[in-house]
């Protein structure tokens, strides 16, 4: 079963038939919403949306523990997680697709390990490479055989939010290295990692990061390259599961 958690622009997923909902419970929590359970071609999925359906958890309030043991529990065997992000390099732009290999964690103040607690054995997870190579390689080529260019690789910059970064922070990230900054990729990866499930991001540039462009980010853009971007997620994800 392929697990697939919905960000900003992708609350709900048209694409599943059969589709069945549930509210799961969990030792940390309910999700961010019910799981939708169904198939998308020839692939049993579960669909999450990460803010909800109704776009009201921002992302310094989600419960990843809750979201990624919900998954888990339903019998995921690997993720996308699909995120609206800004771009540093004025490539790929507004609309473009990249699939990243790196990122570095800039948040604070969130629950990000089941590790803890009392009677909890610490472990110790190797993260070197957080993003797993295979589902990476697999959004790939569907975004190859679907005719939409992908950029391979890239470090994702996880922020607090739910503001947008000044143009100091982003001048920071870039100099960490950092090619896209979004405010959901920690913990999401990490907890994915400890309960050993493949998982990689599927990111939607839709604006220039703070100061990488002379006029004010306007939301209203942003929306207009939401729904450009989630077309082309939408094409991959039909591509991948056929």
């Amino acid at each position: 079963m392929l697990g697939i958690i919905g960000g900003t622009g992708l609350d709900q997923l048209d694409l599943i038939q059969g589709r069945m909902e549930h509210a799961p419970t969990t030792p940390w929590g309910t999700p961010s919403a019910g799981l939708v359970t169904g198939t998308i071609e020839n692939t049993r999925v579960a669909f999450l949306p990460r803010h909800g359906h109704d776009h009201s958890v921002a992302p310094h309030e989600i419960n990843y523990r809750a979201n990624l043991r919900a998954l888990a529990d339903a019998g995921v065997d690997r993720i996308v997680a699909v995120a609206a992000v800004g771009g540093i390099p004025e490539q790929p732009g507004p609309g473009g697709i990249v699939i990243p290999d790196q990122l570095i964690d800039y948040t604070w103040g969130r629950p990000s390990t089941f590790f803890e607690g009392e009677g909890a054995e610490v472990e110790h997870i190797d993260f070197t490479w957080p993003y797993s190579q295979s589902v990476r390689q697999s959004l790939l080529e569907a975004a190859q055989q679907a005719d939409i260019p992908a950029t391979d690789g890239g470090c994702y910059a996880a922020t607090q939010g739910p503001r947008l970064e000044t143009a100091a922070e982003i001048q920071r990230l870039e100099r960490d290295g950092c090619t896209i900054v979004g405010m959901t990729g920690m913990p999401e990866a990490a907890l994915a990692r400890e309960l050993n499930i493949p998982y990689a991001c599927l990111a939607v540039v839709v604006n220039p990061a703070g100061g990488k462009t002379d006029k004010e980010i306007s939301l209203e853009e942003i929306r207009g390259h939401l729904k450009t971007g989630m077309n082309k997620v939408a094409r991959i994800l039909q591509t991948l599961t056929t």
